[in-house]
């Protein structure tokens, strides 16, 4: 009997506009055009005859529970999801959708945006809000400095810039 587990942590439920909008057509996608022709190539693998030793059918099948999975998954996402369009009251200081540019000791400058969990890997120096990078620098004011713990140690790091230029209408 396996052990029961505690579900995954989802994440936060915030997103902008792209980022909603891409789930929006991945679910699409799945539901309209792939599943379809799955659920095609099940049937007409089914139709000849032995299942047990068709490995069209099984691999549709299990490419079937993979899409349905994956819809289940999106559709929770999309259920209550909080899409953040415009830029926060006070934009003195980092929330959800900001342009951050940092100095680390080096004098190295990065540039991150601050997103949702479902959309860190759009684009480069796009991070999640639930990264430890992320938490660190939410609600901080420029010339703020943090330390965040990297897998080769601390580094400390300077806010230079902050900018919601994105986010406008």
């Amino acid at each position: 009997m396996a052990r029961p587990r505690p579900p995954a942590r989802s994440g936060s439920k915030y997103t902008t506009p792209e980022g909603a909008g891409r789930l929006r057509a991945e679910l699409d996608q799945l539901w309209r055009v792939e599943r379809p022709a799955v659920t095609q190539a099940v049937a007409e693998a089914a139709a000849q005859g032995d299942r047990s030793e068709n490995a069209e059918y099984t691999y549709g099948k299990r490419r079937l529970r993979e899409i349905d999975r994956r819809v289940r998954f999106l559709r929770g996402r999309l259920d209550g999801m909080v899409i953040v369009s415009q830029p926060p009251a006070d934009q003195t200081r980092i929330f959800f959708g900001a342009w951050v540019v940092v100095i680390d000791e080096t004098g190295a400058r990065r540039r991150h945006r601050i997103v949702g969990p479902d959309e860190f890997d759009q684009g480069a120096g796009y991070i999640s809000m639930d990264s430890p990078l992320g938490r660190a620098l939410l609600g901080k004011r420029i010339g703020d400095e943090l330390d965040i713990q990297l897998p080769t140690g601390t580094a400390r790091l300077t806010i230079e810039a902050i900018d919601y230029q994105p986010l406008r209408p």
